[in-house]
């Protein structure tokens, strides 16, 4: 079987696109697998790493503002669909594959006009711009929320999940080796506090603006993950040099990170929701308000709404923040609700469905 898998542009398009390859590659290890991504972004350096070959595409968002950049938009455009038709020709895929991003539209576009099937995978509870392009072109679309119907054909759809990393999957044995590797106290509470590889800005501030009722609660500690483009500006704080606060620019073993958590604050970008579903932990949701049709709050809302997620608004989590932690950790019966309604959630075998899905179409 022959395949290419296209798209990326964050972590939470790049990794189910991984995890998806790997579990064709468990099923049917012959199987040949080519990435299609765009230029500059962070799929041309973790897919590579990942062990798969990748051709990037000159291509990236049109902006709803009218902007310089969009002037180069057609050009690029016409580029991609160019470079893609050739890869398309030369590497004759059975089957091609689109996870959403700037670079699956263009692929999946000259693959299909050459009558080669298509599957794609939405992760969001709020399809994107491209996969609802591309609705009508494929054979099938998977998703990760129930009552996708409302933009894509019913008779298309399958509900498998978002695909994970497998080393988050089973955490049973690793706690101990967690408060080593971050260097914490197994007799304290902890609290993960993440914002994606690049960070975000509001928790970071919440965390810098409530120092003292973080130094005021010792038994509780916290790993503190700034992201790269912001650790430089917060490492200094006051509140990153307390005993209980482990400040990190990432974290190389998120599988750790979850372990050692009691409590996790976080965005709501779909591969986290559904990692947090695996884990089984009590979750706060702080929904980035810098994405399309604000798709992270409806993810964090299909939670919410079991029951099973705190939700937080950006606007409010600098001043409440810190002190809801401090209540939910101080709250057994809360977080054992949480722990039990979340976990009811997830879908463990996400990555193998969906591998199952394309390697029926490619036999077809």
């Amino acid at each position: 079987m022959r395949l290419i898998i296209s798209g990326g542009g964050t972590g939470g398009h790049i990794y189910p696109a991984i995890a998806i390859a790997n579990a064709i590659k468990k099923i049917q290890p012959d199987a040949e697998i080519l990435f299609v991504g765009a230029k500059g972004k962070l799929e041309m350096e973790k897919v590579p790493k990942a062990g798969f070959p990748i051709e990037g595409l000159w291509i990236s968002g049109f902006h709803r503002k009218l902007t310089l950049r969009n002037l180069m938009f057609p050009i690029k455009l016409f580029s991609s669909l160019f470079k893609a038709g050739n890869i398309v020709r030369k590497f004759k895929p059975d089957v091609v594959v689109g996870v959403g991003g700037y670079a699956s539209g263009p692929l999946l576009q000259m693959a299909t006009s050459r009558k080669i099937p298509a599957l794609i995978q939405e992760q969001n509870s709020y399809a994107g711009v491209t996969n609802k392009l591309l609705a009508a072109k494929v054979k099938k679309i998977c998703v990760a929320y129930p009552n996708m119907e409302q933009f894509f054909p019913s008779e298309k759809i399958v509900f498998t999940g978002n695909p994970v990393r497998k080393d988050i999957v089973d955490l049973g044995d690793k706690y101990k080796e967690a408060m080593v590797h971050y260097g914490l106290d197994p007799n304290k509470k902890t609290t993960l506090l993440f914002g994606g590889s690049l960070g975000a800005k509001t928790l970071n501030e919440a965390m810098q603006l409530n120092t003292k009722l973080i130094a005021d609660h010792p038994y509780l500690q916290w790993i503190w993950q700034m992201g790269s483009i912001y650790y430089e500006d917060f490492v200094q704080s006051e509140t990153a040099k307390l005993p209980n606060v482990k400040a990190l620019a990432f974290l190389e073993r998120m599988d750790l990170a979850y372990a050692a958590a009691d409590v996790v604050v976080s965005r709501a970008g779909a591969l986290t929701v559904s990692e947090l579903c695996i884990v089984g932990k009590p979750a706060i949701l702080v929904p980035s308000p810098n994405v399309a049709e604000d798709h992270q709050t409806k993810n964090a809302m299909a939670l919410v709404n079991k029951n099973a997620a705190v939700l937080l608004k950006d606007e409010d989590a600098r001043g409440q923040l810190v002190e809801q932690v401090t209540e939910l950790l101080n709250n057994e019966n809360e977080m054992s609700k949480l722990s039990q309604n979340i976990k009811t959630l997830a879908k463990v075998n996400a990555a193998k469905d969906i591998a199952l899905e394309i390697i029926e179409i490619a036999k077809k």
